[in-house]
């Protein structure tokens, strides 16, 4: 959660069980955008809790972002022109790099 002010207030259930979040919880919890959905647990309290669900794990978010999204694309025109080395994992990658002369310690 972000740290705003946590909301506390009452909304409305319309006639047909619609419940209209306020803007700032929707833009808080990204449930402004396309896809994102509520989960509603039903205690056995009588307590229900919403849960905001984006299509996207809002811990991974950050990938899908504009910007985020501009280097990939920018990382990926520069190995389709070969302008950069792609190895296969770390072993592949220690074994690309010029040999400096130096040593580790």
């Amino acid at each position: 959660m972000s740290s705003a002010q946590p909301f506390h207030g009452f909304v409305s259930v319309q006639s047909r069980g619609l419940v209209a979040l306020p803007a700032s919880i929707r833009k808080r919890y990204r449930l402004d955008e396309p896809g994102a959905q509520v989960e509603i647990t039903e205690r056995a309290d009588g307590v229900l809790e919403l849960r905001p669900a984006v299509a996207v794990p809002a811990g991974e978010a950050w990938f899908w972002e504009k910007r985020w999204q501009d280097g990939e694309r920018e990382v990926d025109a520069l190995v389709a022109e070969r302008a950069v080395t792609v190895t296969e994992g770390v072993d592949e990658f220690l074994q690309s790099l010029p040999a400096s002369g130096h040593t580790a310690g």
